[in-house]
């Protein structure tokens, strides 16, 4: 039976997308909330709202005691985390359930194994999707077997933290000199960081694309995959736009890989939504990670598909089969999403601080998710994210055109945003070409401000 009451353990514009989805599904909701979120708009807007903390994360978003007592208080029936904070937490998963609630995402032993990238390779091996070439499991503390399978990969390899992400715990290796320097430092910063001081070694692949693979899955093994995303404009290893599709790639490779990342979905038991995370270079794809959650990019597929995921989430949880096939899948279209941060759009120093004035775009095939508004106070707390911007067009010009018609629209006053980055971007020739590699960003960046430094023109 569907949900009654559904409680969403995060803030932000994601609060705000699952809460519209469960007012559309006729759930009603419990926001729980930071004292610095305490005039929200999905605060307002909930059926039920509670306080659990100051604004320090620790004490609030990542405080599952506070979370599971809202949810007993006001007799939830579920939760959902979101992205972000507890949403890959196994612990905070294995809590939910046996607390009486439902988790709204996959099983916990699930999480734990695709969120450990050891044993997250392994099992996609196991399931025949390709990988990164690399040491078989964490490295060992033997000097010998590290240079050996450096020896084997080729240079460069990188070292990665078992128990990492977000482009964290990870040290990249040009030659055996350094090699035993890096693995040692790379061990004691994922032990420090992560708590788990396993690493492991892949071959560093010098230009690719990061292109990744949306699944859902129900509890009877039924899984579709929904296309790709292309995420290859980052910076620091943190996306700045996504689209989907993925502009210039063999549609029967994505096929490919599409149907390999929803068999190793019913392999493994999953439920919900994922997304298999890829690097692609010279038309070969290498699985990096999968994330077991909801995506900050998800809306693009929701354009292309015209199925919402988040729905889809609640739906799954609720015990529901999967009401489409693979054929029934329809891809339409392109789509465009620009990350709106409230920071510097050169520096990227955050920008917290009062918003005087929030003008959002709109017309044909432009999409707003954000939970900010004219008087919103941008919290020095959290993420800078604030918001983000979609065009959706029948083609891929078609939406450049109006992504940049939608940010020159736009205005927010009283902060500092990186709404400037992204109309620069938007006419920028390797953008506009299509298929940049994940570098491409950086050293645009870089070249500006050697530019700037000199006080010359940049390329």
């Amino acid at each position: 039976m569907m949900f009654q009451k559904i409680l969403i353990a995060n803030r932000g514009e994601i609060a705000l997308r699952i809460q519209r989805a469960c007012r559309e599904l006729g759930i009603k909701t419990v926001v729980v909330y930071s004292t610095a979120d305490k005039e929200a708009k999905y605060v307002k807007l909930a059926d039920e709202a509670v306080c659990i903390g100051p604004a320090p994360s620790m004490q609030s978003y990542l405080n599952m005691p506070a979370i599971i007592s809202a949810a007993e208080v006001t007799d939830a029936q579920a939760i959902h985390p979101g992205y972000g904070f507890l949403s890959e937490n196994a612990d905070f998963a294995d809590r939910v359930e046996t607390s009486g609630f439902v988790f709204i995402g996959p099983k916990a032993e699930t999480i734990r194994l695709m969120g450990d990238k050891v044993s997250a390779k392994q099992a996609m091996i196991a399931a025949g999707v390709p990988c990164v070439p690399g040491s078989e499991g964490a490295l060992p503390d033997d000097p010998k077997y590290i240079l050996a399978t450096a020896k084997r990969i080729g240079y460069p390899v990188i070292i990665k933290a078992a128990g990492g992400g977000g482009g964290r715990g990870m040290r990249v290796v040009h030659n055996e000199a350094a090699l035993l320097n890096a693995v040692s430092l790379t061990k004691e910063e994922a032990g420090r960081t992560f708590g788990n001081p396993e690493v492991y070694m892949e071959k560093f692949l010098t230009n690719p694309r990061h292109i990744e693979i949306q699944i859902l899955a129900d509890t009877f093994k039924n899984a579709v995959w929904l296309g790709e995303r292309d995420c290859s404009m980052q910076r620091r290893h943190q996306k700045v736009i996504e689209e989907a599709p993925a502009p210039g790639v063999d549609r029967r490779l994505i096929a490919k890989i599409g149907e390999r990342c929803a068999l190793a979905c019913r392999k493994m038991g999953y439920r919900g939504a994922g997304t298999f995370e890829f690097l692609f270079e010279n038309n070969e794809f290498f699985f990096i990670e999968m994330n077991t959650r909801i995506q900050v990019e998800h809306p693009v597929t929701e354009l292309i598909t015209g199925i919402d995921l988040v729905q889809e989430q609640i739906k799954i949880a609720a015990g529901e089969k999967l009401s489409f096939k693979q054929k029934d899948i329809i891809f339409r279209g392109h789509a465009i999403e620009c990350r709106i941060n409230a920071e510097d759009p050169f520096k990227f120093t955050p920008s917290p601080g009062k918003i005087l004035s929030w003008h959002t775009p709109g017309g044909p095939g432009i999409r707003v998710d954000s939970h900010v508004y004219s008087g919103y106070t941008v919290p020095s707390s959290y993420d800078s994210m604030i918001g983000k911007l979609i065009a959706f067009g029948a083609t891929r010009d078609q939406a450049i055109k109006r992504m940049r018609i939608a940010l020159s629209e736009m205005v927010v006053d009283g902060i500092k945003t990186n709404i400037p980055l992204h109309r620069e971007l938007m006419i920028d020739p390797g953008f506009n070409n299509g298929g940049t590699s994940i570098h491409y960003l950086e050293h645009r960046l870089e070249e500006q401000a050697e530019a700037r430094a000199l006080n010359t023109p940049s390329k």
